[in-house]
């Protein structure tokens, strides 16, 4: 393993899942108690790969600020900023001078899975592929591009959303590269790893491997999905060794104080420093550090951001609360209801599925 970089691509700029990426960007956020980022890092530093760099764009600062030189999770971190969009494939090639080992494993930093970082590395070995494929299996492909393999596990092919899929195995977000072809895609412009680079290594005769994997796997990119990752996380169904806590209902960060007569289950995560009342029914929430949530009020798979607070009697469900947002008593926001960072809502007002 001591031949082996990771790359984590982390430049997105999360815009599925505003209000909450306008103050750090999506891999940054608190999942589970601690940002995505830091699960994924001690997953890929417990598969024995400890030199790992970072494909920055959208605010940059904010992950090494927060990780520094990666001592703390032992691991070696480095970080390279994308200075305009370049895709998949032209952020990959962006890192190229960082790398050291003559393999590659490369990560979408948005996706929470459970695949064996190991078995797909001694896949990609065994095989002597030029490239090996994370693939995992869903019950309806069509929203995704989908990536057939043959008897043996060598990909066929890369195909567009369909609405007649042939296969039910999609790109799952994980890559292992020789560094060769790494250093091959093109540089200084955008390149789409799907559209472009495993294609054309396809049509040169490249030897590109799939690994399939029917464990946990889920894309994050939106409020639903990253509400129901940190649950699974909480909960033990998602596998990371970074959890700051035992694996249960619920997740209580230090300093956050639960009435003994509020609900907490799940896998809530109450953030550091959050108040949560009397009565409260907390059920597969995300508190963000700071918040409030006051006696009688009802929190079901919603995200509540830093330093807001929810008044008596109201019910979020399938809700986003900006950060520093003041929402009043008896208040209803529900199916995919979304409130900017600082916004306030008086006493009584009942909104749903809107943005506020």
């Amino acid at each position: 393993m001591g031949s082996t970089d990771a790359v984590i691509l982390v430049g997105g700029l999360g815009t599925r899942l505003r209000p909450l990426t306008l103050s750090a960007p999506k891999p940054m956020l608190p999942t589970a108690g601690v940002p995505f980022l830091t699960h994924l890092i001690a997953r890929i530093r417990d598969a024995g790969v400890r030199h790992i760099v970072l494909g920055t764009s959208y605010r940059a600062e904010v992950f090494q600020s927060y990780f520094g030189d990666g001592t703390a999770l032992g691991v070696e971190l480095e970080y390279v900023v994308e200075d305009e969009p370049l895709g998949t494939g032209g952020a990959i090639r962006n890192v190229a001078d960082r790398l050291r080992g003559d393999t590659v494993m490369i990560f979408n930093g948005d996706v929470l899975c459970g695949v064996d970082l190991r078995a797909l590395l001694a896949r990609h070995h065994d095989s002597a592929a030029d490239v090996t494929l994370y693939l995992t299996k869903v019950p309806d492909p069509r929203a995704f591009g989908c990536v057939p393999t043959d008897p043996d596990g060598w990909v066929t092919a890369f195909l567009e959303k369909d609405p007649d899929p042939v296969t039910d195995q999609i790109n799952a977000g994980a890559y292992v590269f020789k560094r060769s072809v790494v250093e091959a895609i093109p540089a200084g412009r955008a390149v789409s790893v799907e559209r472009e680079t495993f294609p054309g290594l396809l049509a040169a005769g490249a030897l590109v491997a799939g690994y399939v994997d029917s464990g946990y796997w889920r894309d994050l990119g939106r409020p639903a999905d990253f509400v129901a990752g940190s649950a699974d996380l909480v909960r033990g169904l998602a596998p990371s060794p970074a959890l700051p806590g035992p694996a249960g209902e619920a997740l209580v960060l230090a300093g956050a104080t639960v009435d003994p007569a509020a609900t907490v289950t799940g896998g809530t995560t109450v953030g550091a420093g959050c108040t949560v009342g009397a009565g409260a029914v907390l059920d597969g929430a995300v508190l963000f550090d700071g918040s409030r949530v006051a006696e009688g009020a009802v929190v079901r798979r919603s995200v509540v951001g830093f330093g807001a607070t929810i008044g008596a009697g109201t019910v979020l469900e399938d809700a986003v609360i900006g950060d520093r947002a003041r929402i009043g008593a008896r208040i209803e926001l529900c199916g995919g209801a979304r409130v900017w960072p600082d916004a306030e809502l008086t006493d009584g007002a009942i909104r749903f599925s809107s943005d506020l």
